[in-house]
């Protein structure tokens, strides 16, 4: 696999689009499918929402190429990270960390004090990650996006502001 340094992060292009709902649809078989029931898949996969998601938002991403490959990308708003998704191919290879820094350092940079985001209680796997990264549960709910009976987490991390 690629080392770290052949990572490269920039912002999407209007040619990304198909590559990142690949990336979309690779995550979602991989770490949602197994969780949801068979109402929740047939709704996601009828309302196509890799593609609807991408045609609202990924103008807006930052993307990580290795080899001019879009292998993953990061989604944020404010202070709220919406998204983090890397392809299952290049998982922990230090590719979402990457993201994520450029993600909490442009967070800071708006002044945001803290960078919020979600994820399930079921994916401990994301919960391991972002607890490394120092962020920690403040809330959990009902996740009505999957109406499958899944939990969500709000989890926070306070950062420095740019300048301060």
């Amino acid at each position: 696999m690629a080392p770290l340094s052949s990572i490269r992060v920039r912002r999407s292009r209007p040619s990304d689009a198909a590559s990142l709902r690949e990336v979309l649809h690779d995550t979602y078989e991989i770490t949602w499918l197994p969780q949801l029931t068979p109402e929740a898949a047939r709704a996601f996969r009828e309302a196509d929402r890799p593609a609807a998601y991408v045609a609202e938002r990924g103008g807006l991403f930052h993307v990580a190429e290795v080899d001019g490959q879009v292998v993953g990308f990061v989604d944020w708003e404010a202070d709220f990270v919406n998204a983090l998704h890397v392809r299952s191919s290049h998982a922990r290879l230090g590719i979402g960390s990457r993201l994520m820094d450029v993600a909490e350092a442009e967070i800071a940079r708006a002044g945001f004090p803290v960078v919020r985001l979600e994820t399930d209680t079921f994916n401990a796997r994301s919960q391991a990650f972002y607890r490394a990264r120092g962020y920690r549960e403040v809330d959990r709910y009902p996740d009505e996006e999957w109406n499958s009976g899944l939990t969500t987490l709000l989890l926070a991390k306070a950062i420095s502001r740019v300048g301060n």
